[in-house]
């Protein structure tokens, strides 16, 4: 397995913070951001309860995937399609993160957590009349891969979401929310895994500066192509890394009409990869094919800040993230934000850190009705500029995203 310097050091004091605080201790407040992406919470809290250190996660994740595959495959066989198809989806995402949980592309154990996911969501798509559908597209000499969801009443001419993972995200991590938010409203989404992630990076194909944004235009291109889909309204949803990535592309394809990213990484790269959790950095060398610390940050880290590109940015954008997000500093992201000259809204939310798990089920739900009522034409207006401190006792700030506890100062 990939270690960088400072993971190998303090490998020690991640598995005492998993030991005394689980979960929680390493990601604060992020099982309301698991649930929104499939995790029922008892099976989450299963699976905390057998990990005291970090090299027992694969094996939780894989015990209680396995207690629900076999669930879904009783009511299966009963014939009770829709409670088979959640137990299913649940068995699903719980195989993702078990092979999330190993970076060597070699090791036959991941091969083999990843067969079972892609078992579990073949036999979803089944029970659901075919409306979740595999997506394999042929890119820079590899492959790419996504889950197509469509809605429950044939459409054409629709409006879609590409639903972008963050790096340790696969596809399968948007099945409930593609559904919930996106297919019952009549939309069409495009959950995906670009360069270095999931089946993509297992296939071969890691991620570079630019080819995640030129894989998101290929998807653009697929989407593009199917009669359900109306060309000219596609749009985009990203957390954490896909915001970074979602931000490129728009600054770069066009036919993005709408961009909605939370907990976006727009600050120096620093913070995420020398002062957050060392398992960012192990998992995005592996992600970009690294085995040397020295040239990753020299090749890559170094040239990945956004800066002056966010200027070329043309749809309507909307940018969320927490006051104390531990990737990207706040006083950064507004500093990103600033550069914008498309049509903009930024909302920063009180005391939350980078899962935003606080606030998830309502940012899932205002992100995917910002998208849908920005691809019908709203929020499109020259010199748009919403900003919004939403304070964690319920109220709202208007015309500004700073901390009221800055008393009026900014260190932008």
């Amino acid at each position: 397995m990939l270690m960088t310097i400072r993971s190998t050091g303090q490998s020690w004091s991640l598995d005492i913070a998993l030991a005394q605080g689980g979960f929680d201790a390493l990601h604060p407040g992020a099982k309301g951001t698991m649930e929104q992406l499939g995790h029922d919470h008892t099976d989450f809290d299963k699976v905390f309860a057998l990990v005291k250190s970090g090299v027992m996660l694969p094996k939780a994740w894989a015990t209680v995937a396995t207690q629900a595959e076999q669930r879904a495959v009783h009511y299966d066989a009963d014939g009770f399609a829709r409670t088979a198809s959640d137990l299913y989806e649940r068995a699903a995402v719980m195989w993702g993160r078990a092979q999330y949980s190993i970076f060597d592309a070699a090791d036959p154990r991941k091969a083999a957590f990843r067969m079972r996911a892609n078992r579990c969501v073949d036999r979803l798509g089944a029970l659901r009349n075919n409306r979740v559908r595999r997506v394999v597209l042929d890119f820079d000499g590899a492959q790419i891969y996504g889950l197509l969801h469509l809605p429950a009443q044939p459409v054409t001419g629709a409006p879609a979401v590409i639903l972008g993972p963050g790096m340790d995200m696969i596809k399968e991590d948007y099945i409930h929310a593609a559904e919930r938010y996106y297919t019952s409203q009549g939309m069409i989404a495009l959950s995906i895994e670009g360069p270095g992630q999931g089946e993509s990076r297992t296939g071969g194909l890691t991620v570079d500066l630019t080819n995640y944004e030129r894989a998101i235009t290929r998807y653009i291109d697929y989407l593009a192509e199917l009669p359900e889909v109306d060309a000219t309204q596609i749009g985009m949803f990203g957390i954490s890394m896909s915001g970074y990535w979602g931000s490129r592309a728009a600054a770069t394809d066009t036919r993005l009409a709408a961009l909605a990213a939370f907990e976006a990484v727009t600050g120096d790269f620093t913070t995420i990869f020398e002062r957050a959790q060392p398992t960012f950095k192990n998992n995005f060398m592996y992600m970009a094919g690294y085995g040397d610390e020295g040239a990753f940050d020299r090749e890559l880290v170094a040239r990945m800040p956004l800066g002056d590109l966010v200027e070329k940015i043309t749809c309507p954008v909307l940018y969320g993230i927490g006051e104390f997000d531990e990737l990207t500093p706040l006083d950064e992201a507004l500093a990103s934000y600033e550069r914008i000259t498309a049509p903009k809204e930024m909302r920063v939310y009180e005391d939350e850190f980078h899962p935003l798990g606080g606030v998830a089920a309502e940012i899932f739900r205002f992100g995917a009705e910002w998208l849908q009522r920005t691809l019908a034409g709203e929020f499109t207006e020259k010199g748009r500029d919403v900003r919004h401190y939403v304070c964690r006792d319920g109220g709202v700030t208007d015309g500004t995203n700073h901390p009221g506890w800055w008393l009026d100062t900014s260190p932008v």
